[in-house]
């Protein structure tokens, strides 16, 4: 084996799952930049590896977006159900829903807008199996909508506008508002009625 062999695996290996690294690295850098301003080379920088080892998973900068993409849905979908769950379900849980969905787009917009970037669910994400971020939304709003006597799709459309043209408002810079306005715009028992 050669030493330039052994030196890769080492990283590699020290790594453990050296995708992983990449992804985690990749949110820790959204964290001060925005999707378009990240590079493939810094992501494998960040994680210590040569900015070739990065092209073993991840082909291009798209393929590596839409990993981000996806485990950023991941992760609004946890914070999402934590805070359902937080409230107890019904009509409460999923206010706190919305109210998550608004607050996770503040503490993280560059990747809130890489997430739901271009239409629907963003055209980094078309084609890849639903979520559970989206799963849990229509779940919530047809038990919603069966307790108030609405319409499910009618409930999920009105709660994400709702959440999802609050959390666009205050990322753009348009609306400045406190937690206890977001619980606020973002009621359930508003919806479907």
């Amino acid at each position: 084996m050669s030493t330039l062999e052994s030196t890769s695996e080492k990283k590699s290996y020290h790594h453990g799952d050296l995708r992983a690294a990449l992804i985690e690295a990749g949110l820790t850098l959204l964290e001060t930049r925005a999707a378009d301003d990240l590079g493939l080379r810094e992501v494998a920088r960040s994680v210590g590896v040569s900015p070739t080892a990065i092209y073993r998973h991840f082909p291009d900068k798209r393929a590596l977006m839409v990993a981000l993409a996806s485990e950023g849905l991941a992760r609004l979908a946890a914070t999402q159900r934590a805070a359902s769950e937080a409230k107890g379900g019904g009509v409460a849980g999923f206010s706190a829903t919305g109210a998550a969905y608004v607050r996770f787009a503040r503490d993280n917009p560059a990747l809130f807008r890489l997430i739901f970037a271009n239409s629907g669910k963003g055209d980094l994400l078309a084609g890849q199996p639903e979520d559970e971020a989206f799963a849990f939304l229509r779940a919530n709003a047809a038990a919603l909508a069966k307790a108030v006597g609405g319409d499910a799709q009618v409930v999920a459309l009105q709660a994400w506008a709702i959440a999802h043209g609050l959390a666009m408002l205050m990322l753009d810079g348009q609306v400045e508002v406190d937690d206890a306005m977001i619980d606020r715009v973002v009621d359930a028992g508003v919806i479907g009625k």
